[in-house]
């Protein structure tokens, strides 16, 4: 599929949808300078498009209690697909599991995950033996210096107005 063109209203929806996803579209198409029925139907182009593929409401994690962030790396001696399988199920069913990666280089997967505390990483870390792994290394955030899930639009192909 190839990736749509964004012309300045839809990078200019785009920025404001990614800092407060909860504008009504009176606001954004005020502050973009376009009608709320242009506004509406591009974002609904965006979203047929999946530019746009979700809305969600961020929490602060350690609100709720899960204020311990995880990197785990995880090396696996068994590349083949009944395993990755067996993997997938094994992550899939653990909600502290929040971001998971196949990666390139010495590490197989890294896994992004939430934790109450250190006997909540243990419990955590003994739910992933169900899946056969060789080799696993967890790295702790100690200070968060930078986050944000804002994307630069600046990167994507432009369109004529």
């Amino acid at each position: 599929m190839a990736k749509p063109m964004l012309n300045n209203y839809d990078r200019a929806i785009l920025e404001l949808l990614q800092r407060d996803a909860s504008l009504s579209i009176g606001d954004i198409a005020e502050r973009v300078g376009i009608s709320k029925s242009a506004c509406w139907r591009r974002i609904q182009k965006l979203e047929q498009d999946n530019v746009i593929y979700e809305r969600v409401t961020l929490l602060n994690q350690a609100q709720v209690n899960l204020p311990l962030t995880v990197y785990i790396s995880i090396r696996t001696n068994q590349h083949n697909d009944q395993w990755a399988e067996q993997f997938k199920r094994v992550i899939e069913d653990i909600p502290l599991v929040l971001e998971v990666y196949r990666m390139s280089g010495d590490l197989d997967y890294l896994i992004k995950a939430v934790v109450t505390d250190m006997p909540g990483y243990d419990k955590l870390y003994k739910s992933f033996l169900k899946a056969d792994l060789f080799d696993v290394s967890s790295s702790f955030v100690m200070e968060t210096m930078k986050h944000t899930t804002q994307l630069p639009l600046e990167y994507s192909k432009k369109s004529a107005e």
